[in-house]
């Protein structure tokens, strides 16, 4: 079956698999259900196997992923004008310069796996979603732009949740299309790290072999405590929040895999 019609095909049982959940009227829909049908209505069903390449503030991202298996790489260049090359999978973690190996100190490896699967995470939602470390809970609704959006909490378990296991994470999808048209996150729960809030409104929807792709613009409010992240949309309602940079992928490219 080709790709495209295969997430097609993997959508349409999606939601037919929510629709035939039992429900009463008080009962919320289930979390993991709505989840599910955003994956596949993003074209989730390509990404299980696939290559994304896009440029991302002047550096190059090629994101491979093949069932469980996965190859995310970034190249740049330095100040030097050399090549920099960073690849990170399951198992292995490296930097080439001019296609030479170098050493990383544990700092160096630590903000190298931070940086590129930050990028990696936020261009493929909500696929990551998809992920056994996620904790995914039905948090109600809210009203954007007149749309009883889902409101859905992510945590993640210790165990495979990465370094930044800490970090929460609202997600609103829209009741029809299952669009992740906004999305908020809370950093900085260890002790010695910079905290913070972001709230993401999408912008710039395209597709590429049936893949969605969105735009950011990426907000703030620094009154906000972690714990608060639920506020987002009533101050985004109001014109009240902070415009921190705008998150675009520039050259999106996919290329499922044979």
């Amino acid at each position: 079956m080709r790709p495209v019609l295969a997430a097609l095909v993997a959508f349409a049982l999606s939601l037919a698999a929510v629709a035939c959940q039992p429900a009463s009227q008080d009962a919320p829909p289930q979390a993991r259900a709505i989840v599910d049908s955003a994956i596949a209505a993003h074209g989730g069903a390509v990404l299980d196997r696939a290559v994304v390449s896009f440029d991302f503030r002047g550096t190059d991202f090629r994101l491979r992923q093949d069932g469980g298996a996965f190859r995310f790489q970034r190249t740049l260049t330095d100040s030097l004008g050399r090549t920099v090359r960073d690849v990170l999978s399951n198992d292995s973690l490296y930097r080439t310069v001019n296609g030479a190996r170098v050493d990383l100190s544990e700092d160096e490896r630590r903000s190298v796996e931070t940086a590129v699967n930050s990028v990696a995470y936020f261009a493929l939602l909500p696929h990551p979603l998809s992920d056994p470390a996620v904790q995914a809970t039905y948090d109600g609704r809210d009203t954007l732009r007149g749309i009883p959006y889902h409101r859905i909490r992510v945590t993640f378990q210790q165990e495979g949740g990465g370094r930044d296991w800490q970090d929460r994470f609202l997600y609103w999808f829209h009741p029809d299309t299952y669009a992740m048209d906004f999305l908020a996150y809370a950093y900085g729960f260890g002790p010695a790290e910079e905290a913070g809030t972001r709230f993401r409104e999408a912008y710039n929807v395209r597709r590429a072999q049936g893949v969605r792709f969105a735009d950011y613009y990426n907000y703030t409010d620094t009154s906000l405590a972690l714990d608060q992240l639920q506020r987002y949309p009533e101050l985004w309602a109001e014109d009240d929040l902070t415009l921190v940079s705008r998150v675009e992928l520039d050259s999106v490219r996919v290329r499922p895999l044979e």
